[in-house]
C-alpha cells in the first residue's frame, strides 16, 4: 500500500484525514500563494492545491523510505462577489471581511490534488455559507479571541466563528478545509483506503 503524505501544516486537515481513519505523515510544502492575474478564484484554489502536492512529490524524490508514496494538497478559499478573500493581515483587514460577509452568502471553495510519480487527480468543492448579520461589536471580541488572524476569509467554522453561520449548502468538511467524501474516492483510487485506523488510534 502506498505511503501518504500530507503536504500542510493545518491542524484542521490533520484532524479531518484521522477521523476517516488514513494514517500520513505530514511535511511542509510552502509556495507562492499569490493570485495570478485574471485567475479566477476555482483556477486558483485548484493550482495551490496541485502546487503543494507536487512541491511536497519533489521533496522526497530519491528518499528509500518514501518508495511508493502519495501526496495530498489543499487549498481553502473563502469567495465573495468574486474576490477571495484571504488571511487578514491585521484588525482591520479582519473588521472590513467581517463586516462584508455580514448577512450575505459566499462561497467556500476547497480544492484537493493526490500525487505520485506517475498519477495527478484533483478536485474542487464548491460550498455555499450564509452569515447572519455580525455588529462591529461581535466583530472586534471576534478579533481578540485570537481566532481569525490565520483563516481564510477571517473565521473558522469549526470553532467561535461558528455562532456567524446561519445556513450551510454543501461539505461542512470542505469548509473546514478537506472535503472528506472526495478526498476518501481519490485516495482509494490511489490504492490508500480509509478506516484503517480503529477509534483512539493515532496514525
Amino acid at each position: 500500500m502506498p505511503q501518504l503524505l500530507l503536504a500542510s501544516g493545518s491542524p484542521r486537515r490533520r484532524e479531518l484525514l484521522t477521523q476517516i481513519g488514513v494514517p500520513f505523515t505530514t511535511l511542509s510544502a510552502d509556495i507562492d500563494e499569490t493570485p495570478l492575474p485574471n485567475e479566477t478564484p476555482t483556477a486558483y484554489v485548484e493550482r495551490l492545491a496541485r502546487g503543494k502536492a507536487d512541491a511536497g512529490l519533489l521533496q522526497l524524490a530519491n528518499d528509500p523510505a518514501y518508495p511508493t508514496a502519495c501526496v495530498l494538497g489543499a487549498d481553502t478559499a473563502v469567495v465573495l462577489d468574486g474576490r477571495i478573500l484571504g488571511k487578514p493581515a491585521d484588525e482591520a483587514e479582519s473588521l472590513a471581511m467581517l463586516a462584508a460577509l455580514s448577512n450575505r452568502e459566499h462561497e467556500v471553495l476547497t480544492a484537493i490534488a493526490v500525487v505520485d510519480e506517475q498519477h495527478c487527480e484533483t478536485r474542487v468543492v464548491s460550498s455555499r455559507v450564509r452569515f447572519r448579520p455580525i455588529s462591529p461589536e461581535e466583530a472586534r471580541a471576534y478579533w481578540a479571541s485570537g481566532e481569525p488572524r490565520d483563516k481564510a476569509g477571517s473565521y473558522g467554522i469549526q470553532g467561535l466563528g461558528a455562532v456567524f453561520v446561519e445556513n450551510l449548502s454543501g461539505s461542512y468538511s470542505a469548509v473546514v478545509g478537506l472535503p472528506l467524501c472526495e478526498t476518501a474516492e481519490i485516495l482509494q483510487r490511489f490504492g490508500i483506503p480509509c478506516w484503517q485506523c480503529l477509534e483512539g488510534e493515532k496514525p
